[in-house]
């Protein structure tokens, strides 16, 4: 059987893109990793292998969650502190919880509406 060596990347589509890569960065501290063309940018967390792409979406591209429920950031840090950063940014906090005790998370939705996932 061939196995996956891991996620290589999501794509998303977004309204802004300069929003979006300022929200990115600004929020989960993601650095450009590289740029193609003038509609797509490539960001990953330093020290990883992740990466997220950034798409200029075209007229009557969907945008937001059309049918992705989520995905999910391992942050550091305290919960309350992570969640004020990803405001801070722009993001809005939709729920706020434990999966099991001592596991903490929370949902929150970027600028354009897809629902982030932060634990620790």
């Amino acid at each position: 059987m061939i196995r996956s060596r891991g996620l290589n990347h999501i794509h998303l589509n977004v309204s802004n893109l300069k929003r979006s890569v300022r929200f990115y960065q600004k929020a989960f501290g993601l650095e450009v990793r590289f740029t193609a063309g003038r509609g797509l940018v490539f960001l990953g967390s330093p020290g990883a292998s992740d990466l997220i792409t950034l798409c200029k979406a075209p007229k009557g591209e969907p945008i937001g969650s059309g049918g992705l429920s989520h995905f999910c950031f391992e942050m550091k840090g305290a919960m309350k502190t992570c969640i004020a950063q990803v405001e801070s940014a722009g993001g809005k906090l939709l729920e706020r919880g434990k999966h099991r005790p001592g596991i903490p998370y929370a949902y929150l939705a970027d600028p354009d509406g897809y629902v982030i996932e932060i634990g620790n």
